[in-house]
């Protein structure tokens, strides 16, 4: 656990030289965060042998709990828990629901709920103005409007500031006795029973705080982007969380920070040196990483400076 807090201290260290080197590469690194906060929750999930395919629900939960509240109530400092607090109750009455299912069956009624979550968003134009989204209003911190540039660095800061927290907790909840009867979930859930731990309990409280995760990474995507839309809670936005939680490898926090950061960057890069093709450059890279390296980017890591991954 050391050696993976110094990788991870050293990663932190990284991505504010590359900010500092590359300016306009922070908001691409803010929003790479933001989507690896998310994904924290989608490997607590996998650590149970589940998979949610509609988790990007939460992540609009939070992004539309800042564009709603934003024009009365602009405190970041606010709007960034509120977040988190609505995604956790959406979450709490989802997964009163999906934890009683098991591996397809949990994955693709989270993939319903969230379908259902989407259409709401697309059809009540009245409130969320449907596909043209919302512009998020200027939001201030500690009461303070800040200029443009600063309000850039503050996000990049609070970004990294949550990365580590989560990535932190997520870590000690994994190896805490709740972290490992999750583990149980997969591979010996009636043993989990006969010794009287509660199966749809102990999944119940890692999905809800997977949402509130989910819900975070929402408002730091809506105050740093500013403009928010349905598709943020599309099906292919889970499927881009999916996708990085296993190019970063799921066994460990820092894996979905790894993962969050290349697969932003491979974007951006690829988009730009081939518009029409870049999809195709992003599914290549998982191909190769699911035939050679099944661990993801933290499992060739942790091999290289044989860290335990």
């Amino acid at each position: 656990m050391i050696a993976e807090g110094l990788i991870a201290l050293v990663g932190a260290g990284v991505l504010l030289a590359v900010a500092i080197a590359v300016p306009w590469l922070k908001f691409v690194l803010t929003i790479a965060l933001a989507k690896g906060i998310a994904v924290l929750g989608i490997l607590l999930l996998l650590r149970a042998g589940q998979v949610s395919f509609g988790h990007a629900m939460f992540l609009a939960t939070g992004a539309y709990t800042v564009a709603f509240l934003a024009p009365a109530m602009p405190e970041a400092l606010l709007l960034i828990p509120l977040g988190g607090l609505f995604a956790g109750l959406l979450g709490l009455l989802v997964g009163l629901f999906v934890v009683r299912y098991r591996d397809i069956f949990f994955g693709m009624l989270n993939l319903a709920i969230s379908m259902v979550l989407y259409s709401l968003l697309e059809k009540l134009y009245h409130l969320t103005k449907g596909t043209d989204g919302i512009r998020v209003a200027r939001a201030t911190y500690a009461g303070f409007d800040l200029p443009r540039e600063t309000q850039e660095w503050l996000m990049f800061a609070i970004a990294l500031g949550l990365a580590a927290l989560f990535g932190t907790l997520v870590a000690a909840y994994l190896r805490s006795p709740m972290g490992r009867a999750l583990a149980g979930i997969k591979t010996r859930e009636t043993r989990l029973e006969f010794l009287g731990v509660s199966a749809r309990r102990v999944l119940l409280f890692a999905y809800v705080a997977s949402a509130v995760m989910g819900g975070i990474a929402g408002t730091l995507v809506a105050l740093t982007t500013r403009h928010v839309t349905p598709l943020l809670g599309y099906w292919t936005s889970s499927g881009e969380l999916v996708f990085i939680a296993i190019l970063g490898g799921a066994g460990s926090a820092v894996g979905a920070f790894l993962g969050a950061v290349a697969f932003e960057l491979v974007r951006v890069y690829a988009a730009a040196s081939v518009a029409d093709a870049w999809q195709m450059i992003l599914g290549g890279v998982l191909l190769l990483v699911i035939l050679f390296a099944p661990g993801g980017l933290w499992g060739i890591l942790a091999g290289r400076l044989k860290v335990r991954a």
